[in-house]
């Protein structure tokens, strides 16, 4: 079966638009080209502002609609009765072309809101960068200050006529609709990027478990290898080791030719070395070409049917409405699937495997590594520094920070024993994707690579007219006015640890929305609990002592004043390690 065959194409004001016949409510979306990866760090978050605002208007309806910002991809999509589908749509567009800015300030609460509850990963960062399809690893920076101006600019270059596609599934083309937006052009992919100098590598970051992706050729082949990585995974790490309770694989393409394929294995901190080493034998089984045909039959068999379900073709028009944008042939699509499904074999899967190797990145828990894997670190420094004026931390140990005319750099000497190499941050003025920038002086420069150099008065003692020339030196479009913060960092305080591998201010950098405490283990529970009640028990003698004690006649005033002394320290030593748990670690 061809689905494109089953697919009519025809214009809706000028917008490409794909008509599948389907019985039931009609469904359709409306596709733009432009998504997270065409925004830059200093600005991100327009293109989602830009979906809420347009959405705002619908209001609450019966019937079901929302919108979704993905990296390269924004959709509009609804599903009901025909007028309720054109209305939506027709609303839609209206508001792209007069979007409601009165309410603006609300939909950026909204969308601040929002992301406090989201939890985005690392991998993209540490693969692309500070830029393009690594943003969706970042903070919507662009949101807080986006100004009336920059919303409408954003919605008249990128949410064009010529910059969509509408997709509809109902039993004939819904009448009435008018889709009237600016002409435009049709955009290009964005470009891939790249932060990894060496493939496969790996970096340490967080206590959850082990995560991989890797770019692989799209092909159907591909597919069904992300389906038996999964099996593969379960397999191994849960229904026979017992270590791991999810272990999941998924396929993303990125409709540019290739796709990622996403792996994880969540791990108690008992087993984390477990799952790490179960992780990779099965990466390295199945790069040994150990497939079995039955697991091959199993997934190719899900495929095939999720392929001819009654609403197979409707699921998959958002996607085919993806493809017209980034105009990929038609035939490499949809249109051959079902046939290279059944054709591939377990040698194809071995090949995609290899290829999958050679592009691999992967997480794993804080302490541990993967180079004895084979799997290279991935790079958490500069090759060099900038030279200019040097601005000694006012606590010993610490990095100090270097300001030239060309960027800034954060310079470790070696400790002893170590290489005798100075390790070095260094973000380049021209290649500075974000500048957090603070009421008190201080500053954040992200560099488009991922790493971070921090800039603070309080901590380098650096002077107003430096912290000027470095405002002058950084792209205007890359500041972003940041609240008054409440306690900045001060020259005598250890500075806050942002990067998951534990190496300080070095490495790809989490910025401060994303600073999140580490997920307390049942180990860290009892503790707490334990310290807190001894604390308490403690407290509670000296308390009774210092109450009671002094009525003693046969207890004088300096043995009275001691030992009260010592129980209130008893118990303060008991508590301190319970209220540190409390503080740096989050319930599970």
């Amino acid at each position: 079966m061809n689905p494109w065959a089953a697919v009519h194409h025809t214009e809706v004001d000028g917008i490409p638009t794909l008509f599948a016949y389907a019985a039931g409510p009609m469904r359709a979306g409306l596709v733009f080209r432009v998504g997270i990866a065409d925004e830059t760090l200093g600005r991100a978050g327009l293109t989602h502002l830009t979906e809420h605002l347009a959405l705002h208007r619908q209001g609450l309806a019966d019937h079901h609609f929302n919108g979704a910002t993905k990296a390269a991809f924004t959709h509009f999509h609804a599903e009901g009765a025909e007028h309720e589908i054109v209305a939506y749509l027709t609303g839609v567009c209206a508001s792209l072309v007069d979007l409601p800015m009165d309410r603006l300030e609300t939909e950026k609460e909204i969308l601040r809101t929002e992301e406090s509850r989201r939890e985005p990963g690392r991998l993209p960062l540490w693969r692309y960068g500070a830029q393009g399809y690594g943003l969706v690893s970042y903070p919507e920076f662009g949101v807080r200050n986006a100004s009336a101006q920059d919303v409408w600019q954003w919605a008249q270059s990128w949410f064009t006529q010529a910059n969509a596609a509408l997709w509809i599934a109902g039993e004939r083309l819904p009448a009435g609709l008018s889709l009237k937006l600016p002409a435009g052009d049709l955009r290009p992919m964005p470009a891939v990027t790249s932060a990894l100098p060496v493939a496969p590598a790996y970096f340490s970051d967080g206590a959850g478990g082990v995560l991989l992706d890797a770019v692989v050729t799209d092909t159907a082949a591909a597919r069904l290898y992300a389906a038996v990585l999964e099996r593969e995974l379960s397999r191994a790490l849960r229904q026979e080791g017992g270590y791991s309770y999810t272990a999941a694989a998924e396929y993303t393409s990125r409709r540019d030719g290739f796709a990622l394929v996403t792996a994880f294995a969540d791990a108690l901190p008992a087993k984390q070395d477990a799952v790490l080493g179960g992780f990779v034998d099965v990466l390295a089984g199945l790069q040994a070409g150990r497939i079995a045909q039955a697991d091959l039959d199993a997934v190719r068999g899900r495929a095939d049917a999720a392929l001819t379900a009654p609403d197979g073709l409707v699921r998959r028009l958002p996607g085919m409405a993806e493809d017209l944008l980034v105009g990929r042939p038609r035939g490499t699509s949809d249109d051959d699937l079902r046939s290279e499904l059944w054709a591939t074999a377990p040698a194809h899967l071995h090949a995609v495997a290899l290829e999958a190797a050679g592009t691999a990145l992967l997480q794993v828990p804080s302490g541990h590594s993967a180079d004895w894997a084979g799997y290279a670190q991935a790079p958490t420094t500069s090759a060099y520094a900038v030279t200019g004026r040097r601005f000694a931390p006012g606590r010993k140990g610490a990095a100090a920070l270097v300001v030239g005319d060309d960027g800034v750099s954060l310079t470790e000497r070696p400790a002893a024993g170590a290489d005798g190499t100075e390790r070095a941050a260094t973000v380049l003025f021209r290649s500075c994707a974000a500048m957090l920038s603070w009421p008190d002086g201080g500053r954040r420069l992200i560099g488009t690579d991922g790493l971070v150099v921090d800039v603070e008065p309080g901590v380098h003692g650096v002077d107003a007219h430096t912290i000027a020339v470095i405002d002058a030196a950084v792209p205007a479009a890359a500041v972003v006015q940041m609240p008054v913060r409440r306690n900045p960092p001060r020259r005598d305080a250890a500075p806050a640890a942002r990067d998951a591998a534990g190496i300080g201010d070095f490495g790809p950098a989490t910025p401060p929305e994303r600073t999140a405490r580490t997920r307390r283990t049942g180990m860290q529970t009892v503790a707490m609990v334990l310290f807190g009640l001894l604390g308490a028990f403690f407290a509670f003698v000296a308390l009774a002592y210092t109450v009671f004690g002094s009525d003693d006649p046969g207890t004088g005033t300096g043995e009275w004043i001691s030992v009260a002394g010592f129980l209130w320290a008893v118990s303060a030593l008991f508590v301190w390690p319970a209220v540190r748990i409390l503080r740096r670690t989050a319930r599970r």
